[in-house]
């Protein structure tokens, strides 16, 4: 069946100019690196015709997202610069909406659990689910349940006419042998607590709703996106600053720069398909905790303490599918170690959000 919103590939993009290897230094600098946009992200997004909506847009990654989207159009120039960008959130905090606005992108303020609300919301031929309910569902289960389920069912129905790039998350799998090359995107999605199920159920309902009405979707499983703000890399760091004790039975963890996360993802609507088509995004190592605080350790002169043993396994996801069709993060691992270090060595502000990526019992 031909794809409306598609027309003839654009010539090949210009190669991207080699990430800088200094940290950035600065608010306005990290946030222009986070939404830079690559050749891949200009070529996809460049195969396709009309608007692109961001679902939940006001989480962590939206609004680096939503930059790249509207930065990557605006450099195609022509009629590609005309497409509009629209970020959908509930947006409590006007300065948080005012960010977006300031990039170029529209925003609307609507709640995606409400049925007319999102009946409401504009046509686009692409569209980024990235609503979910992660911390503090231990105590509102409920709540958890509705977010990750009852949400994506109405986007899936409102947009049955779209190809849809829909966010779920590692957590999906069980943990595998720690240290190993973690689940492929095949692996039975039999995970330890609510929450993760939860992510689950959100992957079956998108996967029956789209496949239902003939939607493409692509899932795209994220792992641990390090933002220089936050992240397992901030926590880890922190704590060695700090002096607090690093717990290390979860001795092994995955780790991918924000930006390469923001671009994967955006290229994954190349690959939308009935039925899903499934991919992991993180870092392709499988990083020892415990190696990561003694770098913090040597680079602010202190000794970490760590606590606990390390347990033989761990949520680890194999990025070989995605090496493949993307290539390797331009952000090597050890280059992000160095920029955490000097990020918060300089003293710049951090989220104070925690990623709990040290939960074993799925309770978050």
């Amino acid at each position: 069946m031909t794809d409306p919103t598609a027309r003839a590939p654009d010539a090949p993009a210009a190669p991207d100019a080699p990430m800088e290897v200094a940290p950035p230094a600065t608010l306005d600098a990290l946030e222009e690196r986070l939404s830079r946009p690559t050749g891949g992200v200009r070529a996809v997004l460049g195969r396709y015709q009309g608007d692109v909506v961001l679902l939940g847009a006001g989480g962590k990654m939206g609004l680096s997202l939503a930059r790249m989207v509207r930065r990557a159009l605006d450099e195609l120039g022509g009629v590609q610069a005309d497409r509009r960008v629209v970020a959908v959130s509930r947006f409590g905090d006007p300065v948080a909406r005012r960010a977006f606005d300031a990039a170029g992108v529209e925003t609307i303020a609507a709640d995606l659990l409400d049925r007319r609300a999102v009946a409401a919301l504009p046509d686009a031929p692409l569209v980024v689910y990235m609503a979910g309910l992660k911390f503090g569902t231990a105590d509102a289960p409920a709540r958890m349940w509705a977010t990750n389920t009852v949400a994506p069912l109405l986007a899936a129905e409102r947009y049955a006419r779209s190809r849809i790039v829909a966010f779920s998350t590692g957590n999906v799998y069980p943990r595998t042998a720690a240290p190993g090359r973690g689940a492929a995107e095949d692996h039975p999605l039999t995970p330890a607590g609510e929450y993760a199920n939860a992510c689950v159920a959100r992957e079956r309902v998108l996967e029956w709703a789209c496949e239902r009405s003939a939607t493409p979707l692509a899932l795209v499983r994220l792992s641990y996106a390090v933002d220089l703000r936050y992240g397992v890399l901030v926590d880890i760091a922190q704590k060695v600053l700090r002096r607090e004790p690093v717990d290390v039975r979860t001795g092994w963890v995955n780790v991918i720069w924000q930006g390469d996360a923001n671009a994967q993802a955006l290229q994954a609507f190349a690959r939308c398909d009935v039925p899903a088509f499934a991919i992991n995004v993180t870092g392709p190592d499988a990083l020892p905790v415990a190696e990561i605080a003694r770098r913090f350790g040597q680079r602010f002169k202190r000794q970490p303490v760590m606590v606990g043993l390390v347990a033989p396994d761990a949520l680890l996801s194999d990025t070989s599918l995605a090496q493949r069709l993307f290539g390797p993060p331009t952000v090597p691992t050890a280059r992000l170690i160095d920029w955490v270090g000097a990020w918060l060595e300089a003293g710049n502000p951090t989220l104070g959000r925690p990623t709990k990526f040290e939960v074993r019992d799925g309770k978050y």
